[in-house]
């Protein structure tokens, strides 16, 4: 067979993903929070895109400001004159010194410029800081402190000693004998518990801390802690030689300790949400409203566009101005692409799921992305975007746009209810138990399908996991 080449002409058909249609992606699947971030970098990395300020911003920033100098209180030369000075003069002065509020520090003329509150905040503690005050307040030798350091920087946040006594001698370059005494002085340190390298030592550092050696609550750290996870109180009671009654109490004196000493210390600082979406109800239907805020009004700068007009650039300066300009104009719509969208999608999803905005949780009706899809004529993968670290205020609290979208169980009738909504009555039926006897995965499975829910106990079970609720044997109280 002869092998020859030859020219042909083949016409085919495919998607091109332009950097354009990315951006619009990404924007999409984006939260507000990232959005702002994006337009903030976009303004200072593009000189053709600018925030639109209103006109009513600007007349209520001039009132405001007329206001103030309004307000301002007129001081006539006339005002000063010399005084006498006397028993009068003096009682005049005290008064006016009394009525006088007078700080040692800057004074302020207006609201505007003082500064803000949080630039007055200090810095919050933390345990490392705490555990380093005390070891510095305490009678240690300059090698103590040494150890005692390396010890307090291998410490984490839940309280605990991360790592061996042989990892700190050979980074103290020190002897193994030098440490562990360090280490038991560290352990008596505030809060109880802490520097503990696990479970079992940390509650024992904190009943021996109560006075409680050689009691039966330190006899089951020691020996018996597996046992008591798994509440096998007879066979405790059995090893131990000792009462059943003991036992219960030393379980609940245990329970009272804290597993993790260094949380109160805790770096972290609360994350609030802000929903992305508003449902508002307004006599009988609902609104969507999209949350714009900290959103700024994008336009293009049109003293650009009419100088690339007058012909009065070169050719780089025009490309890189029409390069320029194009992409604040596709930023723009990209955005407002996005507005548009999210807004469909949750009135889509107010659609399907009003008799939830109505009635609640029980209400909540199965769902998923295609249904969605096929009522706003989108696809599938463009409506999990749009759901992802979403958020939605509604009359029944806030939810994550991904939470109207559940699998369904049958019932009895023939309809379905929302897995969501069977979670929430497991949920409620194990808070309504007798923790003395809890109820077993095939009981709740029992009680579900008296209220129509077919239900298999294994899906319990799954559900059950999944809202971290423990079996009837980790749920049972003795006391």
């Amino acid at each position: 067979m002869a092998m020859e080449m030859r020219q042909q002409l083949k016409m085919t058909q495919q998607l091109v993903m332009t950097p354009q249609l990315q951006q619009a992606i990404k924007l999409l699947q984006l939260t507000r929070m990232e959005l702002q971030d994006v337009v903030r970098q976009e303004l200072e990395e593009n000189p053709l895109l600018e925030e639109t300020v209103e006109v009513e911003d600007i007349r209520e920033a001039e009132s405001l400001e007329a206001a103030e100098k309004e307000a301002e209180p007129s001081v006539q030369e006339n005002e000063f004159h010399e005084v006498e000075t006397g028993e009068d003069t003096l009682r005049d002065w005290d008064s006016y010194l009394d009525g006088y509020n007078y700080s040692s520090g800057e004074q302020y003329s207006g609201e505007d410029e003082r500064p803000s509150f949080e630039n007055l905040l200090t810095r919050k503690g933390t345990l490392l800081d705490h555990l380093l005050w005390q070891l510095h307040m305490g009678h240690f030798s300059e090698d103590e402190i040494i150890i005692g350091e390396e010890i307090i920087g291998n410490i984490d946040e839940e309280g605990y000693l991360r790592a061996s006594l042989d990892e700190v001698s050979i980074a103290c370059s020190v002897g193994g004998d030098m440490v562990l005494p360090v280490l038991e002085r560290i352990q008596e340190f505030d809060p109880t518990g802490v520097a503990a390298r696990d479970l079992r030592e940390c509650l024992l550092i904190q009943a021996r801390f109560l006075g409680m050696q050689g009691s039966v609550v330190e006899k089951i750290l020691l020996n018996h802690i597996k046992d008591l996870e798994t509440r096998k109180y007879k066979q405790i009671a059995r090893d131990l030689g000792v009462d059943l009654n003991q036992v219960l109490i030393a379980a609940k004196i245990i329970g009272g300790f804290d597993p993790r000493p260094g949380r109160i210390y805790g770096s972290e600082d609360v994350q609030y949400i802000s929903p992305d979406i508003f449902i508002y109800k307004i006599a009988d239907d609902y609104v969507v409203m999209l949350n714009d805020e900290g959103l700024p009004n994008l336009k293009v700068n049109p003293f650009y566009s009419e100088a690339r007009g007058n012909g009065s650039m070169d050719s780089k300066a025009e490309e890189y101005i029409s390069e320029k300009i194009r992409s604040a104009q596709w930023l723009i719509k990209s955005i407002q692409q996005r507005q548009r969208t999210i807004h469909k999608v949750a009135k889509s999803i107010v659609k399907f799921q009003r008799e939830f905005l109505d009635c609640g949780i029980e209400y909540l009706r199965p769902l998923v992305l295609r249904d969605v899809a096929e009522d706003i004529g989108m696809h599938e993968s463009t409506i999990s975007r749009v759901t992802t670290n979403k958020y939605m205020q509604t009359p029944q609290g806030m939810f994550e746009l991904k939470y109207f979208f559940n699998s369904g169980l049958s019932t009895s009738e023939g309809d379905f209810v929302a897995s969501e909504s069977v979670k929430n009555r497991i949920k409620e039926i194990i808070e309504k138990e007798d923790p003395r006897k809890p109820l077993s995965d095939q009981k709740i499975a029992e009680m579900l399908f008296g209220q129509t829910v077919n239900i298999a106990r294994r899906t319990v079970t799954k559900y059950r996991e999944l809202l971290r609720i423990g079996s009837s044997s980790e749920r049972k109280r003795h006391f």
